[in-house]
């Protein structure tokens, strides 16, 4: 048993398990808990900006690419 909960702890994300770890030293009711809990909050909602950012910038590529056209040329 010991076993595979050192295997879920290694395969588990670093920036998670920091929280986690951060969770267990400080106390059930505490100010750092509520700040640690905020400050997840917001880490969480700046990787999804970065996420959005890149989904539109792959959107506008592909739609770029899309509109582009070849054009005829007349060569005497």
């Amino acid at each position: 048993m010991a076993k595979a909960k050192d295997k879920d702890e290694r395969l588990s994300c670093p920036v998670g398990r920091f929280f986690m770890e951060l969770e267990k030293a400080s106390g059930n009711k505490s100010k750092f808990l509520k700040h640690l809990s905020r400050s997840r909050l917001e880490f969480l909602k700046a990787m999804k900006y970065l996420i959005d950012d890149r989904i539109e910038a792959f959107e506008k590529k592909g739609s770029a690419r899309g509109k582009k056209k070849a054009t005829r040329i007349k060569v005497e």
